[in-house]
């Protein structure tokens, strides 16, 4: 399997959608991959209630690494590069909305 990137490729809108979602897990990574490693509890899909209450330090660490995972193989499928500025807008619309989503969401996060 090549996932070298090919410039002067075509995207095709379903290239721009991955773009999208790549930048999503990639944005929801952080907050899992931060506390986890900090030895903090924080909320998983896992946990109950699910996305509020707390999971463990190593459960917020596996689900960022697959959620990195999922972001990699998403941003190999969208044949991005940096010449195409549409497709840089596109990932930084979808790392932003859900970094944003996310800080509205855990707000109501269970405390210790």
């Amino acid at each position: 399997m090549n996932f070298a990137i090919q410039h002067n490729q075509t995207m095709e809108w379903y290239h721009y959608l991955a773009v999208f979602f790549s930048a999503v897990f990639f944005s929801n990574a952080v907050p899992h991959l931060v506390n986890g490693v900090s030895g903090d509890k924080f909320p998983t899909p896992f946990a109950k209630p699910r996305g509020r209450g707390l999971s463990s330090p190593l459960t917020n660490v596996l689900w960022g690494l697959l959620n990195i995972l999922i972001g990699y193989i998403l941003f190999q499928i969208s044949r991005m590069n940096g010449d195409n500025n549409i497709s840089l807008v596109i990932f930084f619309v979808g790392f932003g909305a859900k970094s944003v989503g996310s800080a509205i969401n855990f707000q109501k996060k269970d405390k210790e």
